[in-house]
C-alpha cells in the first residue's frame, strides 16, 4: 500500500506537508539590477497557498561576472540581492511551505548579461538550435570564451558565495542547476565539453568541478540546510543528447555525488519515466532511486498521472512545472477533487514573465 502523496514527509532533512514540489521555472520578473520584488513575493506565495509543500525557485545567478543568462533574472550575488529575497522566504514560510533556491550559471547558454559581453563555456561550442523567444529576442547564441583556470576559480567562488547568501536569506536549502544546458550541465556534456585537461575527457574528469563544488558547499553550510542538484541529459534546445557512458556512468555519477555530500537529486526529462539512457531501459529517476538518495522527479506530471508517478517513486517528491504554472492551486484542487486549469501559452506572450501572466489571468475574468 503506497502512502498518499498528500501526506506529510521528511525529505533531505526537511519536514514537508506533502510530496508536491514547484519545479523551477524561468520567469524573468526581477528588477534590472537582479533584486527580487513584490511581484515575485506574490508569485511564489500563490504556490505555497495553492498547496505545494516545497517551492524551488527559478534559476538565480550567483556572481556579477558571466553567470547571468537572462534579462530580469534574479541574483544572489550581493548583499542587496540577498536582502531582496527575505520577504519571499518569510511569506512562503508563513504559508506553511519550504523554499529552496536554485543556483544557476548560464555558461554558453546565455541570452543576456548586464556584466559581460561574452559568455564563458567549456569550449567554443555553442548550444544547438536557437535561443528561446520566451525569454528575449536574441536570434543567435553568442560565441563563448573557453574557460581558463582563473574562470573555474571564479565560478567556484561565485557558487559558494551565492549558497552562503541563500542561507543568510533564510532559504531552506539550495539546488545546483546541473540540467537543461546550463554551465554545470555543460561540464558533463560531451557536446559542450571537449577539453583535454583535468576538466574534460572521461566522465570522472567532466564531473570533477561539480563534485568539488558539492564537497566545498557541504562543508560550508549548516547540517540542516538541504543541498541538492538537478540533473538531465537534455537541454532546453536539444532533447536528443545522451551521455556516452549510459546507465553505468550515470549510476557512478549519482554515487559520487552522494559520497560528496549531496542531500537530494532532482531528475528532469521530457517525461518522468522516459528510458533515455543510451544503454538501458530505465529512467534517470529509476537509477537515482536505486541508490537511496532523496529524489525529486520531474517531467510531464499532471492531474492524470500524478498518482502513478507517486506509486512508481514512493519516496520521491513530484515536481510540477507546466501543470503548476497553469494552476497554482493544483495541489489544493486535486486533493479536494476539483478540476484544475489547463495551460494556455498565451499567458507567456510575448515574454514569459509574471506581469504578462497576471495580465492574461485578469483578462480571463473580464
Amino acid at each position: 500500500m503506497f502512502d498518499s502523496p498528500f501526506d506529510a514527509v521528511d525529505f533531505a532533512g526537511l519536514r514537508l506537508r506533502n510530496r508536491f514540489a514547484l519545479a523551477p521555472m524561468t520567469r524573468v520578473s526581477a528588477e534590472a539590477n537582479g533584486r527580487a520584488n513584490a511581484a515575485m513575493v506574490d508569485h511564489y506565495v500563490r504556490y505555497a497557498k495553492g498547496g505545494f509543500g516545497l517551492l524551488i525557485t527559478e534559476g538565480i545567478y550567483p556572481d556579477q561576472a558571466a553567470s547571468q543568462g537572462y534579462e530580469h533574472q534574479p541574483g544572489l550575488a550581493d548583499a542587496l540581492q540577498t536582502e531582496s529575497w527575505v520577504p519571499i522566504v518569510k511569506a512562503v514560510h508563513a504559508a506553511d511551505s519550504k523554499i529552496i533556491a536554485q543556483i544557476m550559471h548560464a555558461g554558453a547558454q546565455l541570452q543576456y548579461n548586464r556584466y559581460v559581453e561574452q559568455p564563458i563555456g567549456l569550449s567554443e561550442q555553442k548550444p544547438v538550435a536557437q535561443p528561446l523567444g520566451l525569454y528575449g529576442d536574441q536570434e543567435a547564441w553568442f560565441a563563448p570564451k573557453p574557460m581558463t583556470e582563473a574562470d573555474f576559480d571564479q565560478v567556484m567562488n561565485g557558487f559558494l558565495g551565492a549558497i552562503r547568501n541563500a542561507q543568510a536569506a533564510g532559504f531552506d536549502g539550495v539546488e545546483l542547476h546541473g540540467a537543461n544546458g546550463y554551465l554545470l550541465n555543460q561540464m558533463l556534456s560531451t557536446h559542450f565539453n571537449t577539453r583535454e585537461d583535468k576538466f574534460g575527457g572521461s566522465l570522472e574528469k567532466r564531473a570533477k568541478f561539480i563534485l568539488d563544488l558539492v564537497k566545498s558547499a557541504r562543508e560550508m553550510v549548516d547540517n540542516d540546510f538541504a543541498l541538492g542538484i538537478r540533473l538531465s541529459q537534455i537541454t532546453i534546445t536539444d532533447q536528443d543528447y545522451q551521455w556516452p557512458e549510459g546507465e553505468q556512468g550515470f549510476a557512478w555519477l549519482v554515487q559520487a555525488l552522494t559520497d560528496a555530500g549531496i542531500d537530494f537529486i532532482h531528475t528532469t526529462d521530457t517525461s518522468a519515466d522516459r528510458a533515455s539512457l543510451r544503454d538501458g531501459d530505465r529512467s534517470l529517476a529509476e537509477v537515482v532511486q536505486d541508490t537511496g538518495v532523496a529524489l525529486i522527479v520531474n517531467g510531464g506530471i499532471n492531474d492524470e498521472n500524478y498518482q502513478d508517478v507517486a506509486n512508481s517513486y514512493p519516496d520521491a517528491l513530484l515536481a510540477l512545472g507546466k501543470a503548476a504554472l497553469a494552476d497554482p492551486a493544483f495541489v489544493r484542487k486535486i486533493q479536494g477533487g476539483e478540476p484544475v486549469d489547463a495551460l494556455d501559452f498565451a499567458m507567456l506572450q510575448p515574454i514569459a514573465n509574471v506581469e504578462n501572466e497576471m495580465r492574461w489571468r485578469a483578462d480571463q475574468k473580464d
